[in-house]
């Protein structure tokens, strides 16, 4: 089970800027966190292994086969949750699930088994019968996996699942996601940082198109030795500290002082500050923020 992607290239008509620039990486099975800003290009590499749209240049291969190639056999192992929660709000869970099954093309037998079971895997059987309408939000994203189980793929591409929802709902869906990616291949796109932290098998950081770093959480941290910085400061110094530093943390303390956590190369002689434990949004903001590039010029 490995997809391999190569040398992936895409340019919107009429445009300059390249939304993917020969991105390359190869997946097995387990959680794959895509991280990158807006217009970092991670919708249009989704939309390229769903074969929505069509790449410039480079390839996709699954198992060594092509994936064009493999057309509908491609298609049949592949389950896609979308981020928009475009449902039919008249339609009850179980509905839509078996009009679902009818677009992937499962017959009737195999449906209702797969229908009975993914709303048993997410939870949702005794509400298979209510509306749509009627979920609450971590309810609709739960239908929207379980469409996209529907299949048993093999591959499972989740854009922002956690997005808009309260905590509780979002431990239980980040848990549910590690068990099902035992024997698939998960792709978590997602803006919400500290879902993946836990439970992606390696974080793939997309900056313009481009990769610029892929590796095990626990790795990506230890790259982060001096980047990250705790300093005690007036409350009076904090809007002109923001102003030169990024600052990925305030909060108010006693004497009328604020603890920050500061991200940026080397900031101990210049602050009395002290080294701080990383986490993946420090990260996050350490890539894909501009003071660094700002302070470097």
């Amino acid at each position: 089970m490995v997809l391999t992607m190569n040398k992936i290239s895409k340019t919107y008509k009429g445009g300059t800027k390249k939304a993917l620039d020969s991105f390359s990486t190869s997946l097995t099975a387990g959680v794959y966190g895509l991280l990158g800003p807006n217009g970092a290009g991670k919708s249009t590499l989704m939309n390229i292994i769903t074969d929505n749209i069509k790449a410039d240049s480079g390839s996709i291969d699954y198992d060594g086969s092509n994936i064009q190639k493999m057309g509908k056999d491609f298609r049949n192992i592949l389950g896609y949750m979308p981020q928009h929660q475009g449902l039919y709000d008249d339609f009850s869970a179980n509905r839509f699930l078996w009009y679902m099954a009818a677009l992937k093309g499962l017959k009737k037998k195999l449906a209702k088994e797969r229908i009975e079971y993914v709303l048993d895997l997410v939870n949702l059987r005794n509400d298979a019968h209510k509306k749509l309408g009627s979920f609450s939000g971590g309810m609709k994203q739960r239908i929207l996996i379980a469409q996209a189980l529907l299949n048993d793929p093999e591959i499972l591409i989740l854009d922002e699942p956690t997005a808009g929802l309260d905590p509780k709902e979002r431990v239980h869906i980040r848990n549910f996601i590690s068990e099902v990616a035992l024997n698939k291949i998960v792709i978590f796109a997602t803006h919400v940082v500290s879902d993946i932290e836990y439970v992606a098998k390696e974080v793939i950081f997309l900056k313009q198109g481009k990769l610029i770093l892929q590796d095990t959480p626990s790795k990506v941290l230890s790259q982060m030795e001096n980047k990250v910085w705790q300093a005690h400061i007036p409350v009076d110094k904090l809007n002109e500290l923001q102003k030169q530093y990024m600052v990925s943390n305030i909060v108010g303390e006693k004497n009328n002082l604020v603890a920050v956590k500061i991200v940026g190369d080397n900031l101990q002689s210049e602050l009395d500050a002290s080294p701080a434990l990383p986490t993946l949004e420090d990260i996050y903001l350490y890539l894909f923020n501009d003071f660094n590039k700002e302070r470097r010029a």
